[in-house]
């Protein structure tokens, strides 16, 4: 097995891996589209309080996803963790269904902003996906050390625009008076259970990223405390800006207007408020930070992905030329070429076909990653406890399985063709897991332990007996006896 790297190869920071994870989510996106487009198909005014209600769960998560990391941090993340908690069968199905879900996120949002390109460059969106997409290959293939700043800057300048955004709302509000409405949790009973658990199902959408932490666990100084803490301020952050920005907007549009106006102005009614109380060159600079933002996330997905393709290619399960990084990014990288190529010899519509198909399914998977995850760190926690407290072990790691496991069964309600196909794809590796127990036994024995030698015993082992004290010696046994 190919040996992790040295510790001198570990120079990223914990703000580095924190921003990466902050950018994998979107959080511009979210705001200025998502939260519209939530407030205008749902009509329920206290849409704040489902992003508490998610934080709080993901916080709860966190508790057990951050003893797994403390336990054995490495490039495979969450496959790791659901080898070590529910066999390695699961194990590579998780793999499996992380990968294909990562890269659906990735490739759907090539389709986004490509869409969103075209018609300002006046090119066809594939020209548009295709340039991007250059830009994360030749970011992808170099050292992450020396591009992490990239997603870095667009991220925290995406988060600083929707901060002034809601900032501005709140200082100028319909009417001249703040209104609290939007937190009040009466406002729940609003809206009827099935759109309220898409609600919660899409809020849960809005988080996808915060959990790819552990996978840069060999590039960051502190793997155990960087990862963990990064995990934890990542679901904080996007907690309170999800939260804030949301309520800002019901104040700046007023409590009784904020759903008319979300349904006649879709996306653009972030932008309408900020225009109203701040200068143009904010509203220009919050558009072109969209766009940055989701080049930040393909970046940020696409590094994800060949950490768990290098997890994955160490441990033999995929080719061992994939166990380092580069051939991994490469690898990657033309799967996503090939992806948009295809799409656009299609003639398929970028936004429905990549943008809402695509992105739904990949967050689905990771849905479902996360609930494999809570389960297995409540199982090797408390299999294996090593310090750690009741909560940690135990309640966090059953409170959180039986939040995730909800969110899937209405996942299921409301896509339930794209839940069948993230369980189909973990059947398959576990199918495939399974032909390598018989067939590559120590390969199969190696699953889940980041590339750690595997020593194997016989099943038969025969014990020679000791020989008799002095048997090589005739004349002193004579002599005894005598």
């Amino acid at each position: 097995m190919p040996s992790p790297p040295s510790p001198a190869a570990r120079r990223l920071g914990g703000a580095s891996v924190l921003f990466l994870a902050l950018a994998a989510a979107t959080p511009l996106t979210v705001v200025t589209a998502v939260v519209p487009g939530a407030y205008a198909d749902s009509a329920l005014l206290a849409l704040p309080l489902l992003f508490l209600a998610l934080g709080l769960l993901l916080l709860t998560f966190t508790a057990g996803y951050t003893a797994m990391i403390r336990r054995g941090p490495g490039p495979g993340a969450l496959y790791s963790f659901i080898a070590r908690g529910l066999g390695r069968p699961a194990g590579v199905g998780a793999a499996w269904l992380a990968l294909l879900s990562y890269n659906a996120l990735q490739i759907g949002l090539y389709g986004v902003v490509g869409a969103a390109i075209a018609p300002l460059a006046r090119v066809e969106w594939w020209v548009a996906a295709g340039v991007c997409w250059a830009v994360v290959a030749v970011c992808g293939m170099a050292d992450l050390a020396r591009t992490a700043w990239l997603p870095a800057v667009l991220v925290l300048a995406g988060i600083v625009v929707a901060t002034a955004y809601a900032a501005a709302n709140v200082l100028d509000p319909a009417g001249g008076r703040i209104a609290w409405t939007a937190l009040d949790p009466v406002r729940l009973a609003d809206v009827s259970r099935p759109v309220l658990g898409l609600l919660l199902v899409a809020g849960a959408f809005a988080f996808v990223g915060v959990e790819t932490t552990a996978a840069y666990a060999e590039d960051v100084r502190a793997p155990r405390r960087a990862t963990a803490r990064a995990a934890v301020l990542s679901v904080l952050l996007l907690t309170v800006l999800y939260a804030a920005s949301s309520w800002a907007m019901t104040v700046a549009a007023g409590p009784g207007r904020i759903i008319g106006a979300a349904t006649a102005r879709g996306p653009e009614l972030a932008f309408d408020l900020a225009a109203a109380r701040l200068a143009p060159w904010a509203v220009t600079l919050g558009r072109g930070l969209v766009v940055a933002g989701l080049l930040a996330a393909m970046l940020a997905l696409h590094h994800t992905i060949a950490r768990y393709v290098v997890a994955l290619g160490r441990e033999r399960v995929l080719s061992a030329g994939l166990a380092a990084p580069r051939p991994a990014s490469f690898t990657q990288c033309l799967a996503a070429g090939l992806v948009i190529a295809v799409c656009a010899g299609l003639h398929l519509d970028p936004v429905e076909s990549l943008g809402r198909r695509l992105a739904v399914g990949g967050a689905l998977g990771v849905l479902l990653l996360l609930l494999g995850t809570s389960l297995a760190a409540l199982l090797f926690l408390n299999r294996h406890p090593a310090g750690e407290g009741v909560w940690r072990r135990f309640v966090a790691p059953l409170a959180s399985t039986v939040g995730f496991g909800a969110l899937a069964y209405l996942a299921y309600l409301n896509f339930p063709g794209l839940v069948a196909a993230a369980l189909a794809t973990v059947l398959l590796g576990v199918i495939f897991a399974l032909v390598l127990r018989s067939v590559r036994p120590v390969t199969y024995a190696g699953i889940g332990l980041g590339g750690t030698a595997v020593v194997v015993a016989p099943s038969t082992l025969t014990v020679p007996h000791p020989r008799s004290p002095g048997a090589h010696r005739p004349e002193r046994v004579n002599r005894l006896a005598g």
